[in-house]
């Protein structure tokens, strides 16, 4: 069953085409990944679903929801989590805090009842408090969760992010380039990290990664992009395969 459809989309800035008649399901449950040589489209592709783009054309399908008609801040209502190529994280804030800010929508009443610092809104606060220490633990964050965001490794604050996009609970988590700047020995945690998340937390991976080892490892389906078009998609091993992926891609066939 497809949790996202992604049907015709186009996105133009200007005379340049990012994304032309782009199609593809996402299947429940599944981690996809979105290939492609810098350029491709892939960070366009996440900024329709997230709702910072619209499409010139085409339509995107969230378990039988019109997307394009969503609000951009009633996404994360939806089910639907990102992550960026640059952390996003606050600094001075603790581990906890950080991923708590990806829970804020769970709290009820509202900016005001937490304000006012009404029963419900206090009772929910406290539950969701308690998801995101257990999330750390499941993350095996528990040693720094008190500690600030500043000064951690590079590594650990990857796993951060990941922690705050699960925050929300998700049904779709969107993971931009979750592998860069990593050592080798990172990019085995976090392969196998993501590969868990379906079993784990019943979430659906979107994942644009240039990491081909990471991408080839982990992944159900993979798209491939060239010049805002698809060229490609299927199995790991058949992708790898295609001519028309080997030229644009991994540079060339000979």
């Amino acid at each position: 069953m497809s949790l996202l459809q992604v049907r015709d989309i186009s996105v133009q800035f200007g005379g340049v085409v990012a994304l032309d008649g782009l199609s593809f399901d996402i299947g429940e449950g599944q981690v996809c990944a979105l290939i492609g040589p810098n350029g491709a489209g892939k960070t366009t592709l996440f900024n329709v679903v997230s709702r910072i783009y619209d499409p010139s054309r085409g339509t995107l399908d969230f378990d039988g929801r019109d997307l394009l008609s969503t609000s951009p801040h009633r996404i994360a209502e939806l089910g639907i989590s990102r992550t960026f190529q640059n952390l996003a994280l606050v600094p001075g804030l603790s581990v906890l805090d950080n991923v708590l800010v990806g829970a804020h929508i769970r709290v009820k009443g509202g900016f005001l009842a937490g304000a006012l610092r009404l029963p419900h809104s206090l009772s929910s606060e406290s539950e969701n408090r308690r998801r995101a220490v257990e999330l750390l633990s499941r993350l095996g964050l528990s040693d720094v969760a008190d500690h600030p965001c500043a000064g951690l490794p590079y590594g650990t604050l990857k796993r951060i992010e990941l922690a705050r996009g699960l925050a929300s609970e998700p049904r779709l988590l969107m993971l931009d380039e979750p592998a860069s700047g990593l050592t080798h020995g990172e990019v085995d945690e976090l392969s196998a990290l993501i590969r868990s998340l379906p079993g784990d937390f019943g979430v659906t991976v979107l994942l644009v990664e240039h990491h081909m080892g990471m991408v080839m490892g982990i992944s159900d389906d993979v798209v491939v992009l060239d010049f805002g078009r698809k060229i490609a998609q299927g199995e790991p091993t058949e992708v790898a395969k295609d001519p028309l992926v080997i030229e644009a891609y991994l540079g060339g066939s000979g």
